[in-house]
């Protein structure tokens, strides 16, 4: 069992985030050596360093879409680590909310499915040269980093396919970290942790837990207080290969979408009559939700690409 230690002033349990080397990872702004002082900000009474580590988060730490950087599998794990710190929040109640929405990126970032072990193999094949192409990066300005995107070996985005890799491999981990947020007292938190689990636990390793979490999520879709939070489960439960049937005729138009998107419906008739209504009139799922914005999982796409994607598979 590994110690506890300490990466800037959060506490971190896992030794492979303790001996991560940040100055050697980079995000979106470069190198990443300031990324655990910024998440570090987030337990602070400074509330100016409180906003900028979120927003550091949320802008430097991901790629566009939710992609990864190198610098994301590390972060996600000092994320997991806040979850559980009780000054988190303490003056922001949706603060560990935030935390937990991250982690269903990460997930969705990670879901490499049969890719995974075709990318390890060809990042193997050329770990120096993506070593010495990172460290090269690491240490330029800002206009040769823009250069070496464009320098025609294939590494950089290797780096990223290696990137994503990362967050594959360290997905079980966030998933045991985030199950007990299924039973918070707060709704929306436990809303957030289903939405996370149905990315996370679409990981190999999970396999065997899928059953009994799929069991978890649809009563806690029954129960739920919300047409948002609802809708937000049911995706998940989608997303886990669940069946989402039972909400094709749910009075909610929102519900009815988010039921019709799961991947094993393509093909159903009910399902694809929900999808058409849409097309017909994509305004009305966002109204349906009123002044707030789709569930979690339908943010870094439009409904546009998704029904795209959709037809496209």
């Amino acid at each position: 069992m590994s110690t506890t230690k300490c990466c800037a002033t959060i506490p971190v349990v896992d030794d492979r985030t303790h001996d991560v080397d940040w100055s050697g990872l980079f995000h979106a702004s470069g190198p990443a050596s300031d990324t655990p002082g910024h998440l570090a900000a987030l337990l602070g009474k400074d509330a100016r360093a409180s906003v900028d580590g979120y927003s550091h988060l949320w802008s430097a730490t991901l790629r566009r879409e939710g992609k990864a950087w190198p610098a994301t599998a590390p972060t996600a794990m000092l994320v997991a680590e806040l979850l559980d710190n009780p000054l988190l929040g303490l003056d922001d109640p949706s603060l560990p909310d935030a935390m937990l929405a991250y982690l269903y990126v990460v997930g969705a970032a990670a879901d490499l499915g049969d890719q995974a072990t075709e990318i390890r193999a060809r990042v193997q094949d050329r770990a120096p040269e993506l070593r010495g192409w990172t460290v090269e990066y690491v240490s330029a300005d800002e206009d040769g980093r823009a250069r070496m995107w464009q320098d025609g070996t294939g590494l950089g985005e290797l780096v990223l396919d290696q990137a994503a890799l990362s967050c594959f491999d360290v997905v079980p981990v966030l998933l045991q970290r985030t199950l007990p947020y299924l039973a918070s007292e707060r709704a929306r938190r436990r809303t957030c942790a289903a939405a996370a689990v149905g990315a996370l636990a679409r990981h190999p390793a999970a396999s065997a837990q899928r059953s009994e979490l799929l069991q978890q999520l649809t009563s806690m879709a029954l129960a739920a207080d919300s047409s948002y939070d609802l809708a937000t489960m049911v995706i998940a439960i989608g997303h886990l290969g669940g069946d989402t049937r039972p909400w094709l005729t749910d009075p909610h138009a929102g519900v009815r979408v988010c039921a019709a998107l799961a991947p094993d419906l393509a093909g159903n008739d009910t399902a694809e009559h929900v999808l058409m209504e849409l097309e017909r009139s994509p305004q009305a799922f966002s109204k349906s939700f009123g002044d707030m914005a789709p569930p979690l999982q339908l943010q870094s796409q439009s409904l546009q690409d998704l029904l795209a994607g959709r037809r496209a598979s």
